[in-house]
């Protein structure tokens, strides 16, 4: 286990690891996707994080892309 402890504000979704729905933590991180900009704060994209509280498996999906 992850070692989160089980809430209600946990989000249910597909895990393909454990091969079920299970709990998972979501968050939203901005990423910088270019190293070699000039100006980094406009490379940075919002990716929606995923965390499977059973295994510990995380997923990121680029926002624009979902």
């Amino acid at each position: 286990m992850s070692g989160h402890p089980p809430d209600a504000e946990a989000m249910v979704e597909p895990c393909s690891n454990c091969d079920r729905e299970t709990p998972h933590s979501v968050t939203v991180e901005l990423r910088t996707e270019s190293d070699g900009a000039a100006n980094p704060s406009f490379s940075r994209e919002p990716y929606r994080v995923t965390e499977c509280r059973r295994c510990g498996e995380a997923l990121a999906q680029r926002m624009s892309d979902a």
